[in-house]
C-alpha cells in the first residue's frame, strides 16, 4: 500500500481533481478532492500527500490528501455500500471535513444532499451507516462551532483563487456572478464557480 506522497507537483487538473507529483523522476498521478485542491501549492514546489491505493482488474488508483483525516474519512466512506472512491472523493470535494461531519452528527440530511451525487436516500444510509464510527475520525464539532471570519471580501479571495488554477480572469468574474447566494465563504464560491464552468465547457 502506498500511504505518502512526497515531491515537487508538476500539474493540477480542476475536473476531475488530479495531482502530477514528481517523485525522484517518477511522475504520479494522483485524484484528489477540492478540499485538497484548493490548498496545493504552486506548481513546482514541494508537496506531501497522503494516499490510498485502488486496485482493480484494470487500473491502479491513488486518491491523494492534504491531511491524514481526510484520508481516513475516505476510507470510511468507502465501506459504506454503495459509496465508491469516485463518490467519497465528490462528497469530499462538496465539504470540507469538519463540515461533513458536523452535518452527519446532527444528522442534516439536507446539507448532505446538497452535494452533487447525494440524494436523500444516500444521505439518510450515511448518516445511519457512518454515526458510530465517528469516534474514529475525531471528535465531531458541536453546532456552535463557526469558520473562521474572512479577512477580506470572500468574492475577491475566490476570483484570485481561480486565475491561480489557470482560468482566465473574465471567465472566473463571469461565473461568480452567476453565483446565486452571495454570503458563501471563499471555498463555497470557488466550488460553485467550478460547477458553472464545468457546465458552461460541457
Amino acid at each position: 500500500m502506498i500511504g505518502r506522497i512526497q515531491g515537487i507537483l508538476l500539474d493540477v487538473q480542476i475536473s476531475p481533481g488530479m495531482a502530477l507529483v514528481d517523485v525522484q523522476g517518477m511522475g504520479y498521478e494522483i485524484e484528489i478532492p477540492f478540499s485538497t485542491l484548493e490548498r496545493l501549492p504552486a506548481l513546482g514546489s514541494h508537496v506531501v500527500l497522503y494516499t490510498h491505493l485502488v486496485i482493480r482488474e484494470d487500473a491502479h488508483i491513488l486518491f491523494g490528501f492534504a491531511e491524514p483525516r481526510e484520508r481516513q474519512l475516505f476510507r470510511t466512506l468507502i465501506r459504506i455500500n454503495g459509496v465508491g472512491p469516485k463518490l467519497a472523493l465528490a462528497i469530499l470535494s462538496g465539504m470540507e471535513p469538519a463540515q461533513l461531519l458536523r452535518a452527519l452528527h446532527h444528522s442534516d440530511v439536507a446539507a448532505l444532499t446538497r452535494i452533487p451525487g447525494i440524494g436523500k436516500k444516500t444521505a439518510e444510509r450515511l448518516i445511519i451507516e457512518l454515526r458510530d464510527r465517528l469516534g474514529g475520525l475525531d471528535h465531531p464539532p458541536s453546532s456552535t462551532d463557526s469558520l473562521p471570519l474572512e479577512s477580506v471580501d470572500p468574492r475577491n479571495e475566490a476570483e484570485a483563487a481561480l486565475i491561480a488554477l489557470g482560468y482566465k480572469p473574465a471567465d472566473a468574474l463571469r461565473a461568480l456572478r452567476q453565483i446565486e447566494s452571495p454570503a458563501m465563504d471563499t471555498a463555497g464560491l470557488i466550488r460553485q464557480a467550478l460547477r458553472q464552468i464545468n457546465r458552461e465547457g460541457s
